[in-house]
């Protein structure tokens, strides 16, 4: 049968990053007849007050997305009891509250860029988009792909863009040790003219997705379009390697709208998540009748 549509954090490459870095995760799934049906990756963490939690991010992912209501109703057979922080994907929220769960954080959405032809990646281009890259595409820019080093100026320009943005993402060492612990599956592109690196993206194969780990663009890149060129050159090489979607991430039209508008402008469709949600003894009764209107 084939492959589930696995996102990172549900991932076999995530959970062989986990395991190198020492940190705890459980790969669970559910068959029917020898088909997996469900999977689901558990990682655990030390939270203030609540102590050890569990946690589950974009799972439990589902074969037939009417199966997650069973997961739902059957999830505290393998959980131990500890508290379950979940960022769920495909769940409704008035099953959660059903469930027991406490809503923490409103949903999130995703940018996810259905991977194709050249041709008809390149027609789904915004126009504006379109015109940028065919600029930097006739100003005699290089583009290279290489695997990820440790020495490499991207990543601590990532370092440098988190701290001053003030946003918070997987460290720089989370994508050395997926390098590491998955040979050829960390994927790099970068734009240079002269001799000088104008633009880079690093990208994390996984299965039938792809995701965009990192970027950076100079204000030499920005001027030039460097970005665009990168990004369009990693979405044909990974579409030839079989990818089908490449998940570009979040997307906040309101604090980060420029952000948005360039990952839109490849084609990308908005993916709304589920939001966060807490699993917890003593509020899941409350959990349960809480008002509609604040389990949205």
């Amino acid at each position: 049968m084939r492959q589930l549509p696995l996102p990172l954090p549900q991932s076999p490459e995530f959970a062989r990053t986990c395991d190198a870095l020492g940190l705890p995760i459980r790969k669970m799934q559910s068959e029917v007849g020898g088909n997996v049906q469900l999977i689901w990756q558990v990682q655990s963490r030390k939270l203030g007050f609540l102590g050890r939690v569990d946690m589950i991010s974009r799972g439990p992912v589902a074969r037939d997305p009417g199966d997650l209501a069973g997961w739902l109703e059957r999830f505290q057979n393998w959980q131990d009891g500890r508290p379950l922080l979940l960022n769920a994907d495909g769940l409704v929220p008035q099953a959660l509250r059903a469930a027991g769960f406490w809503p923490l954080m409103t949903p999130a959405s995703l940018a996810l860029l259905p991977l194709t032809t050249g041709p008809e990646m390149r027609a789904a281009l915004h126009q504006k988009w379109r015109n940028r890259l065919n600029r930097a595409e006739g100003a005699g820019l290089r583009v290279t792909r290489h695997a990820l080093s440790a020495d490499h100026w991207l990543l601590e320009a990532e370092a440098k863009q988190a701290r001053t943005k003030r946003y918070r993402s997987l460290p720089p060492a989370f994508s050395l040790a997926f390098a590491r612990a998955n040979p050829g599956k960390a994927q790099l592109w970068e734009v240079r003219q002269w001799g000088e690196p104008l633009a880079a993206v690093l990208m994390l194969r996984h299965g039938r997705m792809a995701t965009w780990q990192m970027g950076h663009v100079t204000t030499a890149g920005r001027k030039l379009n460097a970005m665009n060129l990168a990004l369009f050159t990693a979405m044909t090489a990974l579409a030839d390697q079989g990818h089908e979607t490449l998940d570009l991430g979040t997307i906040n039209t309101q604090d980060s709208a420029g952000i948005a508008r360039f990952k839109l402008g490849t084609g990308a469709l908005t993916h709304r998540l589920g939001g966060s949600w807490l699993h917890y003894g003593a509020l899941a009764p409350i959990a349960r009748r809480l008002p509609a209107r604040l389990a949205a």
